[in-house]
């Protein structure tokens, strides 16, 4: 390992991105969770080969469906993921993976004091089938949480977007909406580009305004 290497990893400081993935039974149709594995497959490639000694990007995976909602994969720097593929089944609880990413979020343990603002993305094609009104709330006004750079997809016409608005920053923000599958890998590209831009700027606390528009314009 080169000196240079070795400075990098002892200097950077951790860039938190937490994915909250809605695997309910309705995600197994028209190939939706086939997507979403290799969406979040490619973001967790591109984050693993960033390079800089201000910022290493970290990934964790939360999942809400028939097992309840779990950390499928736990807080690590990008580079460590080894993906596994996701599956679909059951139903959609998603307050419990809102308690579970404020208490990564608030665990100094799991993410030092010295860590950038972590990112959140949550994923759903449906409605919330369990009390998330309460858990959201909490993440939200938490103190370390309520910090975080926030972005929500919808997936199709049954997501339900009002929930998903509640989730993020300001009334100014915009759920991202997936008719599609294809356009679920656009979102990913949108995140990436948005973390990626963050790790390679003077201050990655700062968050990077970008539009999906602007993503054909962007050297991954």
């Amino acid at each position: 390992m080169s000196e240079l290497t070795e400075f990098t990893m002892a200097s950077a400081r951790p860039l938190p991105v937490i994915i909250l993935a809605d695997v309910s039974g309705s995600m197994a149709a028209n190939g939706k969770i086939d997507v979403l594995n290799e969406a979040v497959r490619e973001m967790i490639a591109t984050f693993s080969e960033e390079e800089d000694t201000r910022a290493e990007i970290h990934v964790a995976v939360i999942t809400f469906g028939a097992e309840g909602a779990q950390l499928f994969k736990p807080l690590k720097p990008a580079s460590d993921v080894t993906w596994e593929s996701m599956t679909a089944s059951g139903r959609t609880p998603m307050g419990g993976a809102f308690s579970i990413a404020q208490q990564i979020i608030e665990d100094r343990t799991v993410i030092p004091s010295r860590a950038y603002r972590p990112t959140i993305v949550l994923v759903s094609d449906g409605l919330p089938t369990d009390d998330w009104k309460i858990p959201l709330a909490s993440l939200l006004t938490s103190e370390r949480a309520a910090k975080a750079a926030r972005f929500a997809m919808g997936i199709g016409d049954d997501a339900d977007i009002e929930t998903l608005k509640s989730f993020l920053t300001s009334d100014e923000d915009r759920v991202f909406k997936a008719h599609e599958a294809r356009e679920i890998r656009k979102f990913f590209r949108w995140i990436t580009m948005s973390v990626t831009s963050r790790s390679r700027s003077a201050n990655p606390n700062n968050i990077v305004a970008v539009e999906p528009t602007d993503l054909d314009e962007f050297e991954f």
